[in-house]
């Protein structure tokens, strides 16, 4: 580990956990939209990364969806936020028990809005009513349908079946947005040496009606022409 690596390191943890704090005593959705979009900006400022939007006049500018991303690194949720930086779509992201107990980022998860997933049968009907809680409230439900981060050549994995269910149970136009940009190179890139920018691009897709037919892989392939 260089001592770039290890600089960064060290100020992400402070900007999660100070940020992690702050966001402990904000209740208000778009304020904590903003502070979320203010550690973003923070993050990857530090990383000397830019993010491109390409598509933004299919955002719209406020109500509930269900935004799907694809995956593959940790700076994803952060790339996604800038990407909204000018609606008022707020969403509570779906967050797997790893993170909520992690001493690097369960402050920040548990406190930026989220709803936690924990795969055993047994807690799959409190993880539906959390998500219906928050949908009720007047939020929008933010998630990586593949589950975890994608480590193949491939440009996606295969999606879990969760994302479709909760799209059906609450009604949810689904907002496809896809990171064009391998951002698992971009950040290793910038963690050896940030004096060079690098540039990511996230496309917004189509959406795509809850009830529309088919698997929603597919649609989401088709939506972004995706082999």
């Amino acid at each position: 580990m260089n001592f770039n690596q290890i600089k960064q390191l060290f100020y992400a943890l402070y900007l999660t956990n100070s940020f992690g704090f702050r966001l402990r005593k904000i209740k208000d959705p778009l304020e904590k939209k903003k502070l979320r979009l203010a550690y973003a900006k923070a993050q990857l400022d530090a990383l000397n990364i830019e993010v491109k939007v390409e598509n933004a006049e299919k955002l719209p500018s406020q109500g509930q969806y269900l935004l799907i991303s694809n995956h593959r690194t940790i700076i994803d949720p952060p790339i996604i936020e800038i990407a909204l930086e000018n609606t008022k779509i707020f969403g509570l992201w779906i967050s797997k028990k790893e993170l909520y107990n992690s001493l690097f980022f369960g402050l920040f998860v548990r406190n930026a809005g989220s709803v936690l997933l924990n795969r055993e049968k047994s807690q799959m009907s409190g993880f539906f009513s959390d998500v219906k809680k928050g949908v009720k409230e007047g939020s929008s439900i933010f998630i990586f349908p593949e589950g975890t981060r994608n480590k193949t050549d491939k440009p996606l994995s295969t999606f879990k079946e969760g994302s479709r269910i909760i799209a059906l149970k609450n009604r949810l136009p689904i907002l496809p947005v896809y990171i064009k940009t391998n951002a698992g190179e971009a950040l290793k890139n910038a963690l050896k040496d940030n004096t060079q920018k690098q540039e990511l691009t996230i496309v917004i897709g189509d959406m795509i009606d809850y009830k529309e037919k088919g698997d929603l892989e597919t649609l989401y392939r088709e939506r972004f022409s995706l082999n």
